[in-house]
């Protein structure tokens, strides 16, 4: 300290919060505070590390490749066709406010829980509902438990076995880098869930904490867990239609006029169209269903979908094969569910299915009014600007992520339907 200092003043600037710090404790409130965002595949794209992405930039993202078997001595060289998707950063939230300097000299602990938690709580479930919102519709797989007038009832173990055996034929992982395969709950599900599977959670001591808090638990071959950005889907009003023209292939398929419409996120099946495991190639005996990834109005004659309809060759297997065969002419199209039913949309996944990006937004000069900081931790970057308001003694500051979302494997997630 130098001669002639005042002592309260040094002190004062030795405890003051520093910009770097909040943005830091920021982050780490950030991927703890939202259980859905820490069960998904997160990565932090460092190729905008120097000049800052912007909305709009893209990311191209390799799928895994796909062969197939031959059988006997001889060779039979395939090509490797490399399939890719795009994910765009499209996506720019952030949380504004004012903290007096006061507030500034609180120790981190007390800042973070009065003033941090509440607006980070907020900014990462809005991503996390985001992200939900475009999986949940993306998911090409559906199971439901229904009385006998066909609506939707409460879910029970039968639904989420047969969800284990629908990834199992598409070949998602059992353990992956995230872990095992997780079910991610509306709360009220979740609540009645508990009540009917209470027998098959395991409250381990490794687990005791989050099961007594109904946070996490793990039975079926998933860790369940709620949360409140699980979407609640309203199905189309779709009654009846039939493809016109047997062979087709791909994601647009060519329909007769169609009565009622399908919507985004609808589930569909198509009369004798089978699926393969996609390992093995060989049927399941079950039908393939298929998501509507574009709603298609009341007559439309053209419908979109995922999977896409890849049939073998020849009666010989092919690579990226999803079906045994194509539909035939005026093979009818069913809805996996009752026209015009809404319905909660929890998932069961294997976590590297959803992939959040964040990049690294444009830094603000410092000049010394504007204080900034960038940071990026546990696949997520975040940037914190703040400025000082000299006639309220207040720094206005903004919390800021960009991100983009996308189901990369969409056929390794189950929709669980659930009764509103």
């Amino acid at each position: 300290m130098r001669a002639g200092a005042d002592p309260e003043v040094s002190q004062m600037a030795n405890n003051l919060l520093t910009i770097n710090m909040i943005t830091r404790e920021a982050i780490r409130l950030f991927t703890n505070s939202n259980l859905f965002i820490q069960n998904v595949d997160r990565q932090y794209d460092d190729q905008y590390a120097v000049e800052g992405a912007k909305i709009g930039s893209a990311l191209r993202i390799r799928l895994p490749n796909d062969y197939v078997v031959t059988d006997g001595p001889g060779a039979s060289v395939q090509d490797t066709n490399e399939q890719n998707t795009t994910l765009t950063l499209a996506t720019q939230r952030h949380v504004d406010t004012g903290f007096t300097t006061a507030q500034r000299t609180l120790q981190l602990d007390d800042f973070s829980q009065r003033v941090l938690a509440p607006k980070v709580n907020v900014l990462a479930g809005n991503v996390a509902k985001t992200v939900m919102l475009a999986v949940g519709e993306s998911i090409c797989n559906y199971r439901s438990n229904v009385d006998g007038s066909n609506n939707i009832i409460s879910p029970t173990k039968t639904q989420f076995l047969e969800a284990g055996a629908i990834l199992d034929d598409n070949s998602a992982p059992l353990m992956g880098t995230m872990g095992d395969r997780k079910v991610v709950n509306d709360p009220w599900t979740d609540a009645r869930l508990v009540d009917g599977l209470a027998g098959q959670f395991n409250p381990s001591a490794r687990i005791s904490q989050q099961y007594e808090y109904g946070t996490m638990k793990q039975a079926l071959g998933f860790s369940f867990f709620r949360d409140q950005t699980v979407i609640k889907h309203t199905s189309g009003s779709f009654t009846a239609g039939t493809i016109n023209g047997a062979g087709q292939t791909g994601t647009q398929i060519n329909t007769n006029a169609i009565t009622g419409t399908l919507l985004l996120g609808d589930v569909i099946t198509i009369a004798g169209v089978v699926a393969v495991n996609r390992v093995t190639k060989g049927s399941t005996g079950m039908s393939r269903q298929f998501v509507i990834t574009q709603n298609a109005a009341n007559g439309a004659t053209q419908i979109n979908i995922y999977p896409a309809i890849v049939p073998q060759s020849g009666g010989q297997d092919v690579q990226y094969q999803t079906v045994v065969s194509s539909p035939a002419d005026t093979a009818a199209i069913t809805l996996a569910s009752k026209a015009n039913e809404v319905y909660r949309k929890s998932i069961a996944y294997a976590p590297e299915a959803i992939t959040l990006v964040t990049a690294d937004l444009w830094m603000p000069p410092k000049n010394g009014v504007i204080e900034a900081a960038r940071h990026a931790m546990n696949g997520v970057s975040m940037r914190h600007v703040a400025a000082y308001q000299i006639g309220t003694d207040q720094a206005v500051d903004r919390l800021d992520v960009l991100f983009g979302q996308l189901a990369i494997r969409p056929e390794w997630g189950v929709v669980v339907a659930d009764k509103i």
